[in-house]
């Protein structure tokens, strides 16, 4: 059941963004115990533009929310490098909280805009 309330959130979240933001990329996120995946995707045409990832073989030793501030950094300077500076932050099952409120403020800090 539990896994069931949570693909039922994701959907809700993404379809209300959606509609919302037709013009925008969409930055999606998937977190894992140790690590953090994000996507700059293009919904028109369901092509993901820029990905980055925490998934290295030496991240043994650092903190959780370093590895996220790593991430968002790479992200964001992929993107700036292939112009993009809007986005709208899809974050799926996952609440506004924590790791994932870390990684969006340090997002914003970089120079994105959403």
């Amino acid at each position: 059941m539990l896994k069931h309330n949570n693909i039922k959130r994701a959907q809700r979240v993404r379809r209300k963004l959606k509609e919302v933001n037709s013009e925008r990329y969409r930055l999606t996120v998937f977190r894992s115990l140790r690590n953090i995946t994000a996507q700059i995707i293009d919904d028109t045409n369901s092509k993901t533009i820029i990905s980055a990832t925490s998934v290295k073989k030496n991240n043994t030793t650092k903190k959780k929310i370093d590895l996220y501030l790593e991430v968002a950094q790479s992200l964001t300077k992929k993107a700036l490098e292939k112009k993009i500076t809007k986005v709208y932050f899809d974050r799926g099952r996952y609440k506004y909280h924590g790791r994932i409120k870390v990684f969006a403020e340090a997002l914003r800090k970089s120079g994105l805009i959403f």
